[in-house]
């Protein structure tokens, strides 16, 4: 979900972030009923012009959730020396913001000043999933936009190259459970990575490899050739999977054979209950999908904020 190395001082953010939420399926009939089809068009009409828009929407919701809570926080501009969480470096390849500022200038129109942008991103994601060929599920709503985010923060995002361990006390420190993290890492089913995301795997492992044992040698020869070590062109790198613009459970078959990309998915089979997961998942795709949808309503739904912004990019 994220490039870089994590360090878990998470204490502090975690004790702005609240699990327990107040949020509700109906929360806008009343105050904006069109809402949700004004950011599902939104999402619509951008992923017909650019394919890579819902993979970069739903990571995108990963990244803001996993900080402070979904409170919109990713999106906010750095102001002087105030570096924000999308300048940090696990966040520097995440795009297509423009489709969350489109959205909300539209929702402003039709009814000012009550959807908040966490709540725009959450239902975006949903959209992007959706619109990829994925399961569809109800997003509560109601979550309130933070008025702090931090670029240092982002070194407590899961990272690719995270083992096990790391990866459960990643998602336990959020309230999410080993089947959350197997599911939620299914998301990778979706978009792009770039070379420096898997580098390490591929060339100097370590003293006794050159190569991650665990990676299936045709994948590592695959990605040499489109990383080279020398001269490499500036956005090289690979899509998470071959099927990397539909949402299916290609991902957890792929590492069956030794084929994820990733450290960190790869990781998912070295203990047993992920490991049982990922064969679960692979071996069927509505197992997958109501795992999924299950998982990311309860991500989703930890919340942080206070307001709703007018503009997402500021605080009021």
């Amino acid at each position: 979900m994220a490039i870089g190395v994590a360090l878990f001082s998470s204490l502090l953010v975690l004790s702005f972030v609240s699990p327990i939420s107040s949020l509700s399926s109906n929360y806008y009939d009343k105050t904006c009923p069109n809402a949700e089809l004004i950011v599902a068009n939104a999402v619509k009409n951008a992923a017909m012009k650019d394919k890579t828009v819902p993979a970069a929407l739903l990571r995108m919701h990963f990244h803001d959730c996993f900080i402070r809570g979904c409170d919109a926080s990713v999106l906010l501009n750095s102001k002087g020396s105030n570096k924000v969480e999308k300048d940090g470096p696990p966040n520097v390849s995440l795009h297509s913001f423009f489709v969350i500022d489109n959205t909300k200038k539209e929702l402003e129109a039709s009814c000012p000043g009550v959807v908040s942008c966490a709540d725009i991103l959450a239902l975006a994601a949903r959209d992007s999933v959706v619109l990829s060929g994925g399961p569809t599920w109800d997003v509560p709503k109601g979550r309130k936009d933070g008025r702090t985010s931090k670029a240092s923060e982002t070194t407590q995002l899961p990272a690719p190259l995270f083992n096990i361990s790391q990866l459960q006390q990643s998602f336990s420190q959020r309230g999410l459970s080993m089947e959350d993290l197997v599911a939620l890492s299914g998301g990778h089913t979706l978009g792009f990575s770039h070379c420096s995301s898997f580098a390490g795997r591929i060339r100097n492992f370590n003293t006794t490899h050159d190569i991650d044992p665990s990676m299936h040698p045709s994948l590592a020869a695959s990605l040499r050739g489109v990383c080279p070590s020398k001269n490499r062109p500036k956005n090289a790198g690979t899509t998470m999977d071959p099927s990397s613009t539909t949402f299916d459970n290609t991902y957890y078959r792929l590492i069956l054979q030794g084929k994820g990309l990733f450290s960190s998915d790869q990781a998912l089979l070295a203990v047993p209950k992920t490991k049982d997961l990922v064969e679960k998942f692979a071996g069927s795709h509505k197992e997958f999908t109501d795992a999924f949808v299950k998982s990311m309503i309860k991500m989703s739904s930890i919340t942080g904020g206070g307001e709703v912004r007018k503009d997402c990019r500021v605080v009021n």
